[in-house]
């Protein structure tokens, strides 16, 4: 399924600051993403509207971050591209990331490729996308979705770009019926045309979901989870490097 163009262009973290799944992604992102990093000399973050996302991913090496609107990246900082046509020679990165960032692709096999050709060989590609077509709802057209993605779906994309997946999960385990309920509810009810507010929570509301991806974050130290409404995915570029 094609959106419409997105009714609201960019993240909804740049217009909703501090919003409780913004919080909790970072940490779980965290927790499958950085045994993956290694020693790396060179980083890129494709998508950089979610820069608050990767603070663990901060280090010595030299961090480039990217995205398609300025909006999204820090003045004097970054640089203005798109995923789908990189701004970097072959063989760039140690790691690259692209946190829902592929969904908003027309082309997500060439967006995949793309951040291949960029890696070094023996690097390392993070990814995270929404899980489920039948999850697909007005947000994912206010978003400028073009799909949804099962972990299967985005193993087969990956691995079609020549890379090796080494862990693929599904997170937001916890807090998936509630997930499931407001997309009911969204079909039954839709919003008015226009209306890109994220679903607001009270303090406690906000403590207990961030409670049930806490408990998400324990259980994706030791196992992969067998649901969620992400997929979060860690590939590996076949070949040597001694730069990671």
């Amino acid at each position: 399924m094609s959106p419409a163009e997105p009714l609201q262009p960019g993240s909804s973290s740049l217009r909703t600051q501090g919003y409780w799944w913004h919080r909790a992604r970072a940490d779980l992102l965290g927790v499958v993403m950085r045994p993956h990093l290694g020693t790396p000399r060179r980083t890129l973050d494709v998508g950089s509207a979610d820069a608050p996302s990767v603070g663990w991913m901060r280090g010595e090496q030299q961090h480039v971050s990217l995205d398609l609107l300025p909006e999204g990246l820090v003045p004097g900082q970054g640089v203005c591209g798109s995923a789908t046509e990189l701004p970097f020679g072959d063989e760039t990165f140690d790691v690259v990331s692209a946190f829902d960032v592929v969904e908003h692709c027309a082309d997500d096999g060439r967006a995949v490729a793309e951040l291949a050709r960029v890696l070094a060989p023996g690097g390392r590609m993070l990814l995270s996308v929404p899980a489920y077509q039948w999850a697909w709802s007005d947000h994912d057209v206010q978003a400028g979705h073009h799909r949804r993605y099962t972990r299967p779906e985005l193993v087969r994309l990956v691995e079609g770009g020549g890379m090796q997946v080494v862990r693929a999960t599904y997170a937001f385990s916890g807090v998936f019926p509630l997930f499931v309920a407001e997309r009911l509810k969204r079909r039954l009810a839709p919003p008015p045309p226009g209306d890109t507010r994220l679903p607001q929570v009270s303090g406690r509301a906000d403590r207990v979901l961030m409670g049930l991806c806490r408990a998400d974050a324990r259980v994706l130290r030791r196992r992969d989870l067998p649901y969620g409404s992400s997929v979060l995915l860690v590939a590996v570029k076949p070949g040597r490097s001694d730069r990671a």
